[in-house]
């Protein structure tokens, strides 16, 4: 395990710095930067706003206080309200190619092929119980489910 690690330490390094910078420098950074360009480019060039924000200082407290709930609010709306995000969900859903599949792995060498098993075994002890054919059917479409995914192919929606 420890070989292995010192061979993807360099590709877990350049992930962290990657998460490191656009979840946090990059959002300082921009934050910072268009608070810097909009007193200087704005609000010093027009002697009204300039009355109203006297100092930098003051203009950074005022547009941090309003802006951080308005974000939050926008943050909110985005999640809770809009199509917006159900929206970037069903792209994740169509782009992600085990959603409908087995991933490689445990679950496909061990686990289903086990539930597989499990239900076929379930199955012979039914049927000396008699269930019903529809029943049988049924546990027989699940094990032909169950076959598709240990064979690496996807179950349509």
């Amino acid at each position: 395990m420890k070989s292995r690690y010192k061979k993807t330490l360099p590709f877990r390094a350049w992930f962290y710095f990657r998460m490191g910078w656009s979840t946090y420098f990059a959002f300082i950074f921009a934050a910072v930067n268009t608070l810097v360009v909009t007193y200087y480019l704005a609000i010093e060039r027009i002697p009204e706003l300039k009355y109203i924000f006297p100092s930098f200082s003051i203009y950074a407290a005022v547009m941090i206080v309003i802006g951080i709930p308005l974000l939050v609010l926008f943050g909110y709306v985005h999640f809770k309200k809009s199509q917006a995000y159900s929206s970037e969900a069903d792209i994740g859903v169509e782009s992600n190619p085990y959603y409908f599949k087995l991933p490689p792995g445990h679950q496909r060498d061990v686990l289903v092929p086990l539930q597989l098993l499990l239900s076929q075994m379930i199955l012979k002890i039914a049927i000396n119980e008699k269930l019903t054919t529809e029943e049988i059917d049924k546990l027989k479409d699940i094990q032909k489910k169950l076959d598709i995914l240990i064979q690496g192919g996807s179950l349509d929606k």
